[in-house]
């Protein structure tokens, strides 16, 4: 049996990996939409000067092959949405795309783009001159129009005797063009590249300088193996991993044996090293020690390694169910595949035909497993694949994946946080500090003994509310039937449901960033859709709505032109982060920082309600725990919350108030804190045994 070597550079050799064809993918539909819309509506042509920075994007950051196939691909989608004039503007927005992004790439400057602009400006004047010598009927013609409107405007000018002159001159300077025509063309091309790449370049740069600090290769990369694929058994020998510029491992001394038919747990906290331990199992080089398998890990391929990630809706990339399962593999492998007895195997029998976009996360999971399964794995690695769904999806999700090694001739790593759901595995293998222990740490549930201050009068009201998406088209689907809520101002509300509930929608609607379908959703008494950013909306993944740089230059954007570094000073002590944190990248911050500092910026925007969507969601223990106390104290400042969310039994203590929503309908809610009691006496909470004893008489998850 042959070692794997030790961690090696970016690959720049061979096909192109599935983190240049996924970019090249997303950033080559975002040039043909700016194409396509530029050419169409002739308002918006200048969209197209914008066109090349998102190929310039995929030239920076990897080979000029994958800027190649992305054209390719972009230019036959353009050609049959809008004709072939786009695409001759889309393949001159790749030209320079490649010459703003390798140039940027290795450190040049401007006058280096002028450089490669003019050659490239050159080649594109001799194409259109070489295609109007061919094409010498469609020549004449161009030429008939421009003499003809040269000869109109003449015409209309000798009217006046004072701007007869203009007329001639313009009729005059049309011939003159015309009989060396070949020349101006030429030059009118050359001199468009040259301004178009000058243009490109300070847009670009601004955009590449802003996204220096993101990861410019797939963590996942691994030297190519040409062995058979054959991934188990593997075992790690006193293995260690640290990331490049690093300065503590990420693993450390860990020795693991995973065999074919069994389910091994991998628990451990946020940061722990558990996806680093993941991306070695499925085929990354350890910095030092040994990883022993029979062949190669095959990841992605037949009979290989399989990967079901945390974020459900990330995994998700047909349209229908069925096209999901076989997505990737080719005609004779799809066709071999059993589509229904995978789909009745992981319980989504009969839903082939179902819309993806229409499926809760723990559906969506358990597509990703099927789709996995098609491709028949020796092993399936489950990352944080519970982490997103609510607690019945996750105990359904973990007894379909223990209940795989024995229908299977294959093995199962489920990583997780949680604990209970380990209980099924045959091993339990324990992570802290990227070493493996014997057990984890406890993390004590928070306890608040602060007085707060009393609720007001109600400042969010809704009415009756309903919303369909793509209302009127086949594809409508009902999220919200008939929603009253009231919530007073100070209080905070917890909203639980299952996914697929309708939680997130109604989190959109009463942050006023989607209207309901019909009836209303006011704050203070006016629509919140004419008052948006008055409630402030914290994302269930809060990397998505930070934008700048630092935590510093986060926070002051989210606070206005007026925010200063006292102001982000002041609103880090509210959140419990230290100053200093202010200069740190926001590409460093664990998932708990993360979440913080939006909560840190929403605190500086001063609003006056706050939504929080799934704040638990991905979180540990600890960074639970530190979550929950931070939103009690944000609570006992006086803040409106109202945090929706499935964790009921950790947020039940921090609320005044509990509604379950399912399946887009309020089932109940338990009973309001008298405000007048409130001030006089500690905070009120709805105990999390009685909140629980609610939720199941209610029939809610």
């Amino acid at each position: 049996m042959n070692d794997l070597p030790p961690a090696a550079g970016p690959i720049e050799r061979g096909p192109l990996r599935p983190i240049e064809l996924a970019t090249g993918a997303v950033l080559g539909g975002v040039t043909v939409a700016l194409v396509t819309i530029g050419s169409v509506i002739p308002f918006a042509a200048g969209l197209q000067l914008v066109a090349a920075v998102p190929l310039g994007l995929l030239a920076y950051r990897y080979r000029l092959r994958a800027l190649l196939t992305a054209t390719i691909a972009a230019a036959l989608v353009t050609f049959v949405a809008a004709g072939i004039a786009p695409v001759i503007g889309l393949v001159s927005s790749a030209t320079l795309a490649a010459i703003i992004g390798t140039v940027k790439r290795r450190g040049g400057g401007l006058v280096t783009v002028l450089g490669l602009a003019m050659l490239a400006g050159l080649g594109w004047a001799a194409f259109a001159v070489g295609n109007l010598l061919v094409f010498s009927r469609s020549r004449d013609l161009l030429f008939d129009s421009i003499r003809n409107l040269a000869h109109g405007f003449e015409d209309l000018t000798a009217r006046q005797p004072q701007l007869k002159p203009l007329g001639r001159l313009a009729a005059d300077l049309t011939d003159a063009v015309i009989a060396s025509w070949w020349v101006w063309f030429a030059a009118a091309v050359t001199i468009g590249i040259v301004l178009s790449a000058v243009f490109s370049w300070f847009v670009l740069s601004s955009v590449l300088d802003r996204l220096a600090d993101l990861p410019g290769r797939d963590r996942l990369d691994a030297p190519p193996d040409d062995r058979p694929i054959a991934p188990l058994p593997v075992t790690l020998r006193d293995v260690t991993f640290r990331y490049p510029e690093a300065t503590v491992d990420a693993l450390h001394g860990i020795d693991l044996t995973v065999a074919i038919d069994e389910f091994v747990a991998i628990v451990g906290h946020n940061g722990s090293g558990k996806s680093t331990l993941t991306r070695l199992l499925a085929g990354h080089p350890p910095t030092s020690g040994t990883v022993h398998r029979p062949g190669s890990a095959g990841l992605g391929h037949l009979g290989g390694t399989a990967l079901v990630l945390q974020r459900p809706e990330s995994q998700t990339l047909g349209v229908l169910v069925a096209d999901d399962v076989v997505w990737g593999l080719s005609e004779e492998l799809a066709t071999a595949v059993d589509i229904d007895a995978l789909l009745c195997e992981v319980g989504l029998d009969g839903m082939g035909d179902r819309e993806t976009a229409t499926l809760s996360g723990g559906q969506q999971q358990r597509l990703a497993v099927a789709a996995a399964l098609a491709r028949r794995p020796a092993l399936l690695i489950a990352d944080e694949a519970t982490s997103m769904i609510d607690p019945d999806g996750r105990r359904d999700l973990v007894t379909l994946l223990a209940g795989l090694p024995k229908r299977h001739h294959m093995a199962v790593v489920l990583v997780t946080h949680h604990e209970a759901d380990a209980a099924a595995a045959d091993r339990v293998v324990h992570l802290s500090s990227g070493r493996t222990v014997e057990h984890l740490p406890a993390w004590p549930p928070p306890v608040h003994d602060a007085r707060r201050r009393p609720m007001g009068e109600p400042v969010l009201e809704l009415r009756d509310v309903r919303h369909t998406y793509n209302r009127g088209t086949p594809w409508e689907t009902p999220a919200l039937h008939s929603v009253d809520l009231s919530v007073r101002r100070g209080e905070a509300l917890l909203i639980v449901g299952g996914n697929g509930s309708g939680k997130s929608t109604l989190a959109w609607i009463m942050a006023g960033l989607i209207e309901p379908s019909s009836g209303r959703c006011e704050l203070a008494g006016k629509p919140i859709a004419k008052r948006i950013g008055r409630v402030a909306l914290a994302f269930q993944h809060s990397r998505l709505q930070m934008q700048k740089q630092t935590v510093g230059a986060e926070i002051a954007d989210w606070g206005g032109r007026a925010t200063g570094s006292g102001a982000v000073g002041r609103a880090l002590d509210a959140v419990g982060l230290d100053r200093r944190l202010a200069a740190r990248s926001i590409e460093e911050l664990s998932g708990g920082q993360a979440k913080r500092v939006v909560l840190a910026a929403i605190v500086a925007s001063h609003p006056q309600v706050v939504v929080l969507d799934e704040p638990l969601a991905g979180l540990d223990p600890e960074g639970r725990a530190d979550v929950v106390e931070l939103l009690a104290r944000l609570r006992d400042s006086g803040l409106t919350l109202i945090v929706i969310s499935h964790d009921v039994d950790d947020l039940a203590g921090v609320c005044d108030r509990t509604v379950h929503l399912q399946s887009g309908r309020i089932l109940g809610t338990a009973p309001v804190p008298d405000p007048a009691k409130v001030s006089d006496t500690p905070t009120q909470r709805l105990d999390p045994r009685a909140a629980t004893a609610w939720r199941l008489e209610h029939g809610g998850r």
